[in-house]
């Protein structure tokens, strides 16, 4: 069992989201043959994640709904906002969300997600793991 990682110093968990819509995407020309320039930003890639990936899920939280504050095991799930608003908490810090905004919570991390607006909030979650102290 591998040993649980100390939580990261206060302030720094919002710089660890990065955004879809400012500047993340990059242009890929005729990805797969395929003919003009895309837009894309690879969220993970397997040579950073040697263990598989668990699950993949697309969630809808309706106005006012939450995801409660939870830990996982020896893995990384990371939530992908897709549309509306939100307010996550990572680590025991709390900060707001929006659409293109991709949130990473460590092994052993402790988050939750609330949408407090009043539309629907969209999100992808994708789980890594576990990983077994494969870093």
């Amino acid at each position: 069992m591998s040993p649980v990682e100390p939580p990261p110093a206060r302030g720094v968990t919002r710089s660890r989201v990065s955004n879809l819509h400012e500047g993340l995407l990059r242009a890929v020309s005729s990805d797969h043959g395929g003919v003009g320039t895309i837009l894309a930003h690879r969220a993970f890639d397997r040579a950073d994640e040697p263990a598989g990936i668990a699950f993949i899920d697309l969630v809808v939280l309706p106005a006012h709904t939450s995801i409660g504050l939870h830990r996982h095991a020896d893995d990384r799930e990371t939530y992908v906002i897709l549309t509306g608003r939100g307010r996550m908490t990572l680590d025991g810090e709390e900060f707001a969300v929006r659409a293109g905004d991709v949130i990473p919570n460590r092994p052993h991390g402790e988050h939750g997600l609330a949408n407090d607006s009043d539309d629907e909030l969209r999100l992808l979650v994708f789980e890594i793991g576990p990983l077994d102290g494969i870093r």
